[in-house]
C-alpha cells in the first residue's frame, strides 16, 4: 500500500513543483536547473561511489563487517537514480542521500529493525562480538586431531634440511 501511495504521490509533487517553480523563474531556467542537478549529481555520485567502493574493499580485506559500506553504496546508487529522475523533489531527496550524515542517520534508523547474525566470506566466517576490544584475546580456529588416526608424518614444508 505504501509503495502505491509513493508511486502516486511523487509524480503529483513533481508536477506541482514544476508548475510553481516554472511560474516563478520561467521555463528555461527551470529546465536548466533540472539538467544542472543531473550533471552535478552524477559527478557527486561518481566520487562518493568510488569512496564507498574503497571502504568496501578495505572492510573485505580486513575481514571486517561490510554492512556499513554496502549500505552506503546502496544509498549512493539510489541517490544517483533519484538525481537522474527529472524533478525537484527527487533531486532534493537524492542530494540528501549524498550527505554522509544523512546516510548514517538512515542506517541507524534501519539498523534498529535489522540485525546481522553472521556473514561469511570464502572459508572464513565473521560473528559479531559484543565484548570490548581486548588485546589479550586472540580469536582463531582449531581442528581436533583424532589420536587413533594421527596425520601422516612427513615434510611440512616449513623447514628446509
Amino acid at each position: 500500500m505504501w509503495i502505491f501511495l509513493a508511486f502516486l504521490a511523487v509524480p503529483l509533487i513533481e508536477i506541482g513543483l514544476f508548475i510553481q517553480i516554472g511560474g516563478w523563474i520561467g521555463l528555461w531556467p527551470t529546465l536548466g536547473m533540472v539538467v544542472l542537478t543531473a550533471i552535478v549529481g552524477t559527478t557527486l555520485v561518481r566520487s562518493q561511489g568510488r569512496q564507498a567502493m574503497n571502504d568496501l574493499r578495505r572492510s573485505m580485506a580486513e575481514l571486517d563487517n561490510p554492512s556499513r559500506p554496502l549500505a552506503h553504496g546502496a544509498m549512493i546508487i539510489f541517490a544517483g537514480a533519484l538525481l537522474l529522475t527529472p524533478g525537484f523533489f527527487t533531486d532534493a531527496a537524492g542530494i540528501a542521500l549524498l550527505i554522509p550524515q544523512v546516510r548514517d542517520a538512515l542506517m541507524r534508523y534501519i539498523s534498529k529493525r535489522v540485525e546481522v547474525q553472521s556473514f561469511s566470506m570464502g572459508g572464513a566466517q565473521y560473528r559479531e562480538t559484543r565484548h570490548p576490544a581486548d588485546p589479550t584475546i586472540i580469536e582463531g580456529e582449531c581442528t581436533e586431531i583424532d589420536p587413533e588416526n594421527p596425520p601422516q608424518k612427513g615434510d611440512s614444508g616449513w623447514t628446509r634440511h
